[in-house]
């Protein structure tokens, strides 16, 4: 059978492509082995931010933040709560992948697929041909080698958010997005969360202050947290497991039960790509071109199998981009620089642009300014000043670099943040925008203020 374009993958990248193709008037084929949708709807990011706003606003319930205002927090209902997460995947699923593949008129052929001479695919036995083919097959966690690890019944991102009740005590290894994310959702949720990082800190790869911020939140609520600390081994018994950690102390951790938070790697395995001359690299991603073009001409790759930020709107993205790009010649080439990120923590870490030592090591002189939250009205009246603000910029020039925040809202004012940067703002442009006052966002405009001023020094809407 001939189609103009054969994907092998149903997830944001996959349903991009097809949509881009479909509106176009191009004949469309997707591939999937396993539930429509990918990791985002599925095992990602709408399961994972469901349960942590249920977490965040129990973690209010037990503050008791303001004064006059008595609330209270029972026990958790894990199944329940789970139960009430998968309604809502089923839903979503249902309308933006389903039903919307329905309605755009693109076939979704369920069965493994793999590359055979040609190029062509292979599905149940039936060769598929097509002009043009995508690999979109995401990735999936990933699990270093570990001395013992797989004598017993660790947890993933993906099993841990089906889990039909909470542990009393979990051991999560891995202090990036995603095992931050889940430490302290689970803490929230009434397990006793101790948390290792084989770095020297937590979100190593931001800025400094961004993981000191950090650090001391997760702590402020109860989570123990060991850096500098490789899981070392695992032995395994009926309580759950112990973790000897391979730091100065050789100490070791007990916890019922252990997530494995230490990163995914593309989903490459057994699809015949080597027959069809498509190069992997190290990690097993899908090595392509600037355009997203495999060595193979009419095989592209899009998403978090070619190695690219493992972000869903990364992923649509570059499925729009290989549509235009195969059948239209476009040219177009995703660009990196100013993608905005966020990890949805509580307070929130997110950040655009360069970082203060990656922009000395890209050749420039710079100026930085940090600007604790608790400078930020909002944040006052809010009764939550954990976080700051930190604007890296060129010296010289004065244009904003970088926008790194620890805050409740992060993400909503990293945004504005990435606008700055794509608008190339100076700090002093910044500092004299509009801003609505008694808004998280205002700490931006603040942070800008605070190259020249002292911001402790200005009335509360002092321009």
């Amino acid at each position: 059978m001939k189609y103009d374009l054969a994907i092998v993958g149903s997830g944001g990248a996959g349903f991009a492509a097809a949509i881009a193709a479909t509106t176009k008037g191009l004949r469309v084929l997707m591939a999937e082995q396993g539930t429509v949708g990918g990791t985002c709807v599925n095992v990602g990011c709408i399961p994972s931010k469901t349960l942590l706003a249920a977490a965040a606003a129990r973690r209010v319930a037990l503050e008791q933040r303001f004064p006059g205002v008595a609330t209270h927090a029972g026990g958790v209902d894990m199944a329940a709560l789970v139960g009430g997460k998968q309604e809502i995947v089923d839903a979503l699923r249902q309308e933006k992948y389903q039903d919307l593949a329905q309605s755009y008129g693109w076939e979704i052929r369920q069965g493994r697929a793999r590359f055979v001479a040609g190029p062509a695919l292979e599905i149940g036995g039936e060769r598929i041909e097509a002009e043009h083919f995508l690999v979109a097959t995401g990735a999936s966690p990933w699990i270093p080698p570990v001395a013992g690890l797989a004598h017993g019944p660790y947890l993933t991102s993906t099993t841990a958010l089906a889990l039909d009740r909470v542990p009393q005590s979990l051991l999560v290894v891995g202090g990036n997005s995603v095992g931050l994310e889940l430490g302290q959702l689970f803490a929230r949720l009434g397990s006793r969360v101790t948390l290792v990082e084989a770095l020297p800190r937590l979100a190593p790869g931001e800025e400094p202050e961004v993981s000191e911020a950090i650090t001391s939140a997760l702590a402020d609520e109860g989570i123990e947290i060991h850096v500098s600390a490789p899981l070392a081994a695992v032995a395994w018994d009926t309580a759950g497991a112990r973790a000897r950690l391979g730091d100065s102390a050789g100490r070791e951790v007990a916890a019922e039960m252990l997530l494995m938070a230490t990163g995914r790697r593309p989903n490459t395995g057994d699809l015949g790509l080597e027959t069809v001359g498509v190069r992997v690299g190290e990690r097993g991603e899908v090595t392509v071109d600037a355009e997203l073009r495999t060595a193979n001409p009419r095989i592209w790759g899009a998403g978090d199998v070619i190695g690219a930020p493992q972000f869903v709107y990364v992923a649509g993205a570059h499925g729009t981009a290989v549509v235009n790009n195969a059948f239209f010649s476009a040219g177009q080439r995703p660009d990196y620089q100013h993608l905005p990120r966020v990890t949805f923590t509580s307070p929130a870490i997110a950040t655009v642009g360069m970082t203060d030592a990656q922009a000395v090591e890209s050749g420039r002189d710079c100026l930085c300014s940090v600007l604790p939250l608790a400078y930020v009205p909002r944040a006052i009246v809010s009764r939550d000043t954990r976080g700051l603000v930190k604007i890296v910029a060129e010296a010289g020039s004065r244009r904003v670099l970088g926008v790194h925040i620890v805050a409740d809202q992060a993400g909503e004012m990293v945004l504005a943040a990435s606008y700055a940067l794509e608008s190339g703002l100076t700090v002093d442009q910044l500092a004299e925008r509009w801003c609505p006052y008694l808004t998280m966002g205002e700490a931006i405009k603040l942070a800008a203020q605070s190259f020249d001023r002292d911001v402790s020094k200005l009335s509360c809407c002092a321009a």
